[in-house]
């Protein structure tokens, strides 16, 4: 079975801990047996170049894996890493997370978007790569092997070369300043990204490869054209443009975390996160009780995003894969304290 990927979140928890081997666990008066020698996922076969060009940014990458072995069944969530060369993952970027199956297939153009958050465009590094995988036993008891303590297996590390390319952007420019930057994917003419506005501003966006300045005319992307007033609201916006179709979108985008465990509770106005141009993460430090917790937009539970976790039925939806929907159901928090939360929204694949 490929799998390839898709619209789909993930929400990134920091937490510290310390990981133990263990010869067996208890489970409610059972024990579940570990091997002796378990057998850890390894990235079987991978792409031989990775030098990366937009020309091929609609071409598909391969990464082959294996599942991990511990001598019983268990829920597992795989990770596939890439980290500076040397430093031992000590900042890695997540590329895939999530129930691997023994094929992840990227598009060229999603992989260097994630490429591009941990490493330089147009530069070449060496990079290594390695998957690892979370065995969860139980819930809840606090016991080896369940969510509060896993077994987290690695692989062995794959060293490659990595150039990802710069992507064509328009800069947001506001009083002669840039204050930030929409980006095409593909290199289309299609582009799309988050900017950050004080209320009563307009602006104008500039291609500084081609020293085109766009504007507004009438509603419509016109070259030369006027600065294009935003609405009177602070906070960050998201701007799609086509400069093919000559159109333009800009609307606000605050994406916030709710929820019983959150100050505010289940009432407005939520937790507002920010956004991190160098990781293309939006993120919060924020005290949180015992409870649950929810992501949306703009305060608002019919906008574009309605993040939790799944039912019953979808119980492939989780903290490692986020459910946008509707029916999507409230992510636990199970420990009181201070959480760093990192959410990734990006055109393909989200953590």
């Amino acid at each position: 079975m490929v799998y390839k990927m898709k619209k789909k979140t993930y929400l990134l928890i920091g937490l510290l801990g310390l990981i133990g081997i263990f010869s067996s666990c208890e489970k409610d008066g059972s024990t579940i047996k570990i091997a002796s020698n378990p057998v850890a996922p390894q990235i079987t076969s991978m792409p031989e170049n990775l030098i990366l060009q937009r020309a091929n940014s609609s071409n598909s990458l391969t990464f082959r894996g294996s599942f991990v072995d511990p001598g019983f069944t268990a829920s597992a969530t795989y990770k596939l890493e890439a980290a500076l060369s040397g430093t031992d993952f000590a900042d890695p970027v997540t590329l895939f997370s999530g129930k691997q199956d023994t094929l992840i297939v990227f598009q060229v153009s999603d992989l260097n978007t994630l490429l591009l958050k941990k490493f330089d465009a147009d530069v070449t590094s060496s990079v290594d790569f390695r998957i690892t995988a979370t065995l969860t036993v139980d819930a809840g008891t606090g016991a080896p092997g369940t969510s509060t303590d896993p077994f987290i297996y690695t692989s062995e590390t794959v060293t490659k070369d990595v150039l990802p390319y710069g992507l064509p952007r328009l800069d947001v420019i506001v009083n002669s300043t840039v204050i930030g930057k929409i980006e095409s994917a593909l290199g289309n003419g299609e582009y799309e990204g988050y900017v950050k506005f004080t209320s009563g501003t307009s602006f104008t966006m500039k291609d500084p490869e081609a020293n085109i300045v766009y504007g507004d005319n009438s509603g419509a992307l016109s070259v030369d054209g006027a600065e294009i007033p935003v609405a009177d609201e602070d906070g960050w916006h998201k701007i799609i443009v086509s400069t093919n179709d000559l159109t333009y979108e800009v609307k606000l985008f605050k994406v916030g975390v709710i929820g019983d465990a959150t100050p505010n509770g289940w009432s407005a106005p939520d937790q507002k996160m920010d956004y991190s141009y160098k990781t293309g993460l939006w993120n919060i430090t924020l005290d949180l009780k015992v409870g649950t917790i929810k992501f949306r937009v703009n305060d608002d539970w019919g906008g574009d995003i309605n993040l939790g976790i799944g039912d019953a039925d979808h119980p492939e939806y989780t903290v490692d894969n986020l459910w946008n929907n509707g029916s999507s159901q409230n992510i636990p928090i199970e420990t009181a304290g201070n959480y760093i939360i990192t959410l990734y929204i990006g055109t393909s694949s989200y953590y």
